[in-house]
């Protein structure tokens, strides 16, 4: 193969790389309704407690069925990671960029067969799904060469007197809770790990229940490339009692959490009540706007938004969720949009022509549908706005249809997250308005513009309350980031530390200094 798969590849020859996905396919398929433990104090684990995993695309399909952790073994659980944590900071940060390296490896060999168990478990389709898996390996070897350009993050200072020699360090901070969410659920949960692990923390591992398989190929990477036990330990179980007796432990030492602001900010909350601050990297969601100027090509500015708004069922917090349109493109640009969702394959994410799967759960669809009675009532669907579920092929799982939507300015779909195909779209004719109305939003992670006016594009760099911004790129108006490509983050209240997964800043994140004034 000559191209990397990334979330933005546009045009290429993917013959050989569908039919080893559905060799791939048909393996993992015949191995369905396995039991697995729960990785803690160096082995596996059996609670008799079971997370049971279905197919979101076919809800009565078992895909296995996991040993949950109990809460009551936390203590145990944190007693290890921090016995392991004191041989693990004095590893010399060559080697464990060593095992990281080996682990990326390892998830490039085993891609496809990752990637159907991803498409499996998250409905994201199996392009979506070898993004995934690829970025995965990139964020390990992306925040290993944080450390090999950084020397370890340890540098000389200057000095006061001859005889004085001061050195600069980072040093780990102990162990790290990482809280991982469905939608990516190998690449942020890589990305958040391996940036602690690889700082010299260890790491007690919490996947999203609805994705724990994925989570459990991620530990297997790690454990194959030589990781040392208790390093990093992998639990199963409930955000509101195991993921916050975990964040609320007085030996968690941090916490890296990617889900919803509700969430991110009681665990913000949680650490700042303890006796001394501890770190809390937070990545909450998006209310993603794109802006089309006059001067855009239109039908770039059509594909990016489709690609944008619907890829992964709309469920990226980087998802493009509405747009500012000026009046002289407006009526070109919607009937482009509409005629481009016409063609959308909405079905089963592992067949290789879907391009929108099923959303993640039934709470989501409701969502989307009580989303969709808003707009009919406040507003003018274009495009969608059916429940499709009454129809057989998608009786069994959580189906929705992508939608288009008109609305006032000032209506809440235009500033509340849904997490769901639902694109709004309003008048703009400013370059000025349509910023400020970007602004609007409580959340800033990524935003985008299609316009070839250089001092438009400079306004928007200058004034947009967003951390990804993105102009004229037809892959994907506001997705698409990539390790060492595009860093990652979120401002206001998209995210809580200013330095971005992805970014050359992140793995230092996981860190704090110390300085060495040795008088000679």
């Amino acid at each position: 193969m000559s191209f990397k798969i990334t979330y933005s590849v546009l045009d290429a020859d993917m013959t050989e790389i569908h039919k080893a996905f559905d060799t791939s396919l048909q393996s993992v398929r015949g191995n369905l309704g396995n039991t697995f433990p729960y990785w803690t104090q160096g082995k596996a684990q059996e609670s008799g407690s079971f997370l049971e995993n279905y197919n979101p695309a076919k809800t009565d399909e078992l895909l296995a069925k996991f040993h949950q952790t109990p809460v009551s073994e936390i203590d145990a659980i944190m007693n290890f990671a921090e016995q392991a944590y004191k041989k693990w900071r004095l590893t010399p940060w060559k080697e464990r960029c060593a095992i990281f390296e080996k682990a990326a490896d390892l998830i490039s060999e085993r891609r496809m067969e990752i990637s159907a168990i991803m498409a499996l478990e998250t409905g994201k389709n199996r392009m979506e799904s070898l993004g995934d898996v690829e970025e995965s390996a990139d964020l390990f070897r992306w925040n290993a060469k944080q450390l090999h350009e950084n020397n370890g993050y340890t540098r000389s200072m200057g000095n006061l007197s001859p005889n004085e020699k001061t050195t600069d360090t980072l040093k780990p901070y102990g162990v790290f809770v990482v809280i991982s969410p469905f939608n990516f659920p190998m690449a942020l949960a890589a990305g958040m790990g391996s940036g602690a692990m690889l700082g010299g923390n260890t790491v007690v591992f919490k996947p999203s229940q609805e994705t724990p398989w994925s989570a459990l190929k991620l530990f297997e990477v790690l454990k194959d490339a030589g990781l040392p036990e208790g390093v990093l330990q992998l639990v199963y179980g409930s955000g509101s009692e195991l993921g916050k007796g975990l964040t609320g432990h007085p030996k968690t030492a941090g916490v890296a959490f990617t889900g919803s602001y509700e969430v991110g900010m009681q665990i913000q909350r949680q650490l700042a009540a303890g006796p001394h601050p501890k770190p809390c990297m937070l990545e909450m969601g998006g209310k993603n706007p794109t802006i089309i100027r006059p001067s855009a090509d239109l039908d770039k500015a059509i594909t990016g938004c489709f690609k944008s708004a619907f890829g992964l069922t709309g469920q990226k917090c980087s998802a493009l969720s509405r747009v500012y349109v000026h009046s002289s493109l407006k009526d070109k640009f919607i009937q482009g949009l509409v005629e481009k969702m016409k063609g959308i394959n909405i079905g089963d994410p592992t067949d290789k022509d879907v391009y929108v799967g099923p959303l993640i759960s039934e709470t989501a669809v409701k969502t989307h549908l009580n989303a969709i009675e808003l707009a009919k009532k406040d507003g003018k669907i274009l495009a969608g706005g059916e429940d499709i579920r009454s129809k057989s092929e998608f009786a069994k799982g959580y189906f929705v249809q992508p939608t288009l939507a008109e609305l006032p300015k000032d209506h809440r779909l235009f500033r509340d997250e849904l997490f769901t195909p639902f694109l709004v779209v309003a008048v703009v004719d400013s370059m000025e308005e349509a910023v400020a109305e970007c602004n609007k939003a409580n959340l800033g992670l990524t935003g985008g513009i299609f316009s070839t006016d250089k001092k438009e594009i400079q306004y928007f760099w200058d004034h947009m309350e967003t951390g990804v911004l993105y102009a004229n790129r037809e892959s994907g108006a506001t997705t698409g980031a990539w390790p060492g490509v595009n860093p990652f983050c979120g401002w206001k209240g998209s995210g809580g530390s200013g330095r971005g997964i992805c970014g050359p800043y992140y793995t230092a994140r996981f860190m704090q200094e110390q300085s060495h004034t040795l008088m000679e």
